[in-house]
């Protein structure tokens, strides 16, 4: 459990990291999206290989696929319930638009659901990271990768958006540590369940998690990054794809 929680911890550090680069530098659009559409590939490569494969193995068809569309319906309703938070709980991962005066007017309803969007995809990711640990194999490196680089810009445009609400560095700082010990018990958690569960609900667990993590990248990641990446965030994808699948070829 420890080691899950550490490598949770490890996962989502990028939030932390995301927040000092908007603090420090200015990032375009452009560049956001295609670190987006790269981390997409990546997710997508680690959620078929890591997740699902291994669950076809260990249960019938009818049973991950029940499991992917059980994590697919509460992400959704959970995403859906952000989007009513508030102008920016819907667009929580937006940079604002170059013309975007900064006036800093948004509502603190918005600012919620920001916090609380971040949290709902930080979640799954990083239990799916603990569970991956399940029967003494080591972590998965492209799963690993694909959700740090999924956080990364995540933190870039809710940081930027924060900002824009008013929030101080101090009190987004202490928001994305706050995160990331969540994504660690997250990630404990998730070991511990698995571990502790039957061949049958561990695969359910599994799929659950593949089907949630699947909806947020159709959902959000994919279109955010082809929205900011234009043309270029079909290559990014594939090279992410590429990376992470050569990096499950070494494990």
């Amino acid at each position: 459990m420890g080691e899950a929680a550490f490598w949770g911890a490890v996962g989502a550090s990028a939030l932390v990291v995301g927040a000092e680069v908007t603090f420090g530098f200015k990032l375009s659009r452009m560049v956001i999206g295609l670190i987006m559409a790269f981390g997409v590939g990546a997710l997508i490569s680690s959620v078929s290989f890591e997740l699902v494969v291994p669950a076809m193995q260990d249960a019938e068809t009818w049973q991950v696929a029940l499991g992917l569309a059980l994590g697919s319906l509460t992400f959704f309703a959970g995403d859906r319930a952000i989007a009513r938070m508030g102008s920016k709980g819907k667009d929580r991962k937006d940079p604002p638009d170059e013309s975007d005066d900064g006036d800093g007017e948004d509502d603190e309803g918005g600012s919620l659901g920001i916090v609380l969007g971040t949290v709902l995809d930080g979640v799954p990711e990083s239990a799916v990271l603990g569970m991956s640990l399940v029967g003494g194999a080591g972590v998965s490196i492209s799963l690993l990768a694909g959700i740090w680089i999924s956080n990364f810009p995540e933190s870039l445009g809710s940081s930027v958006n924060l900002v824009a609400s008013g929030w101080s560095k101090t009190k987004i700082r202490l928001l994305w540590w706050a995160i990331v010990a969540v994504s660690a018990v997250s990630a404990g958690l998730g070991f511990v369940v698995v571990d502790n569960s039957s061949t049958l609900s561990g695969v359910l667990i599994e799929s659950f998690a593949a089907g949630a993590l699947l909806t947020m990248i159709a959902d959000e990641m994919a279109p955010e990054a082809y929205d900011r990446g234009k043309i270029y965030a079909g290559l990014m994808t594939v090279a992410g794809f590429a990376l992470a699948l050569w990096l499950t070829s070494l494990e």
